[in-house]
């Protein structure tokens, strides 16, 4: 049997069992088993709105499965991480997460769901299927090795670069955030709050954080994050305000990032990229980059509890 325990926000003792679990989801996958944003909420300072969720089994209640749920203005993320020794178990981990975090959305009033899958194969989307969820959206990891021939492609000359000024430039950078990824489902919504949040994380550093300006505007930007388990440099958000688009920039900021990560002396690149996002798998392709693996996200509407007596979703139109 599987035990789910619900908690608004993760004591000492549990954030090290959860961080032990993702770390061994890690080792075996080789990617991280959550966003970013999910990982946050399990710190002792957890972002508002996020609730944890932990699958246990046996007497003792080894921790078997995590699973994040974040929401705000009846609109949910669940993100779930379950250990590989359990991935196969028939008591279902990954069902037990699902069905408790659905159950929480009901009770919440409910709302739109997304679910990501991460991790796991046709099993693993059955199980999301059979809880009225379904595949809205592919999102692929490429890498590439460091430093690739394409950083000193001659036909595409560098531009000038500067690093981030904490305190400074944070107006102008969600401002062209904000322009740059407008249509974005969650990159374009960052707040304030959230880009100082990640100023406060130990892997922030503001040298790898490259601004291009021209006539005195911020035109584009390439954000670098080192990973060190495994060893990578991410190209971890990388936009050019739209007044500024169709000369060139991605390629040579994408360049400005792969050339400031290769002198961090990290072997490989990584990025993410929107599966039907033709033009940037085009460029990304052209420097060397290839398909790591594919995460799928699922969506659906879960209907408020006093409405219904199963917590299910049903797709979204």
């Amino acid at each position: 049997m599987v035990r789910v325990d619900v908690v608004p926000s993760l004591e000492p003792a549990g954030r090290e069992q959860v961080q032990a679990l993702l770390d061994e989801a890690q080792r075996t996958d080789g990617f991280p088993g959550l966003s970013d944003q999910a990982h946050l909420g399990i710190e002792a300072d957890p972002l508002p709105g996020t609730i944890a969720l932990l699958a246990r089994v046996g007497e003792a209640g080894a921790l078997a499965g995590f699973a994040s749920l974040s929401g705000w203005d009846r609109r949910w993320t669940i993100e779930t991480v379950v250990r590989p020794d359990r991935r196969d178990d028939l008591t279902d981990v990954l069902g037990a997460l699902l069905d408790a975090a659905l159950g929480e959305v009901a009770a919440r009033g409910g709302g739109a769901v997304s679910a990501w899958l991460r991790s796991g194969g046709e099993r693993d989307a059955e199980e999301l299927v059979a809880r009225g969820l379904r595949a809205t959206r592919e999102l692929l990891q490429l890498r590439a090795p460091l430093p690739p021939e394409a950083v000193h492609d001659a036909g595409s000359p560098p531009v000038p670069v500067r690093p981030f000024r904490p305190g400074r430039d944070e107006k102008a950078w969600l401002e062209v955030n904000a322009r740059a990824f407008a249509d974005h489902p969650e990159q374009g919504s960052w707040t304030l709050a959230d880009l100082e949040r990640r100023e406060r994380e130990p892997w922030f550093d503001p040298g790898g954080f490259l601004l291009h300006e021209e006539d005195g505007r911020l035109a584009g930007f390439c954000w670098t994050k080192v990973h060190l388990t495994p060893v990578l440099g991410e190209i971890y958000v990388i936009g050019v305000d739209p007044d500024f688009q169709g000369r060139g920039l991605g390629r040579a900021l994408t360049r400005a990032g792969l050339g400031h990560l290769a002198t961090r002396a990290v072997p490989t690149a990584m990025l993410y990229v929107e599966a039907t996002n033709t033009p940037a798998l085009v460029l990304y392709r052209s420097l060397g980059f290839t398909v790591h693996h594919r995460e799928l996200q699922f969506g659906g509407v879960v209907t408020s509890a006093g409405q219904v007596d199963a917590p299910t979703a049903r797709p979204i139109p």
